[in-house]
């Protein structure tokens, strides 16, 4: 069963406060989001006579500073689309994205020392070790290679990389244990907003709970803003503060994951699982296919 976005999804409220104004307690100034996308749109087109395809129609976000934000969708729904305009990858067509108050287009420079990406396919010098491939990352964000050296170390260390494995060449290593050294790069910058595309794609089970009791400790210790696409749910709702699902480019249900399985539960009558609140607003399971739009088909 398919359901359209009900404006109620997008947040659950508290019952109002009616206390007098005295009694309340004082809220904190308002401060600027980590992540802000208002009314994105991307369309790509392919061969002069073919109309545009939109990727993404219409999305708005909003990341409050320290959250862990999951983003669900089917391969072809968006999500890679989506991460790719907020890393600056990829030119909006309507719409706008601030990190940190900073304009993704205007302060171009500002918002790329903010954030950092891993995605599910990383790219590395193949025939440089994971030492090397870090150091190289470090100096292009300014940072002091000797400085950053036992920084790395420590980062692959925690990710299960032991350091006698730090220098032999990242093409003899395998696609899990490159997928951990993207994300020990990705970290080693300190980003303020990490983008993660699928991270843990094709790591074992053992990896994948490093990685993501590293995600953890990175919110926690750092006050890193994190966005998460992913297949896996159970990743999603153990590291997520909030799930928005994507159905064709669009955002179709919003809300903590325990309030998606509420809704899904109270207002159709399925089972409270996020699996089940996926496959209500999406008509699909996480693995099918969505019809391949031009932006690259790794959705």
């Amino acid at each position: 069963m398919t359901a359209t976005l009900d404006p109620q999804l997008k947040t659950t409220r508290r019952a109002s406060d009616d206390r007098p104004a005295a009694a309340r307690p004082a809220r904190p100034a308002a401060t600027k989001p980590a992540l802000l996308i208002e009314h994105v749109t991307k369309r790509f087109t392919v061969g002069r006579k073919r109309k545009p395809v939109a990727a993404i129609t219409d999305v708005s976000l909003r990341l409050e500073r320290g959250e862990i934000h999951g983003v669900l969708g089917a391969n072809g729904s968006g999500k890679s689309t989506l991460i790719r305009l907020v890393s600056g990858l990829l030119t909006l067509d309507e719409g706008r994205v601030e990190v940190f108050g900073h304009d993704i287009e205007r302060d171009e420079m500002a918002v790329k020392r903010l954030i950092n990406r891993v995605s599910v396919d990383a790219a590395f010098f193949k025939k440089l070790s994971p030492m090397e491939n870090l150091v190289f990352a470090a100096r292009l964000y300014g940072l002091d290679a000797r400085a950053a050296k036992p920084q790395a170390i420590a980062i692959l260390e925690r990710l299960g990389i032991a350091q006698k494995r730090v220098g032999r060449p990242v093409e003899q290593m395998s696609r899990g244990m490159q997928q951990k050294v993207a994300i020990a790069r990705a970290l080693l910058t300190s980003p303020s907003l990490l983008l993660l595309d699928e991270p843990t794609t094709g790591l074992d089970p053992r990896s994948k709970l490093d990685v993501q009791s590293f995600i953890e400790e990175v919110r926690n210790s750092h006050d890193a803003t994190i966005v998460l696409t992913t297949h896996d749910l159970a990743e999603a709702e153990r590291l997520c503060s909030r799930i928005s699902i994507l159905n064709d480019g669009r955002v179709v249900a919003e809300d903590t994951p325990e309030g998606l399985k509420q809704l899904v539960a109270t207002r159709y009558g399925e089972a409270p699982t996020l699996e089940s609140a996926f496959m209500t607003w999406t008509g699909r399971s996480l693995d099918d296919d969505v019809e391949e739009d031009q932006s690259g088909g790794d959705e």
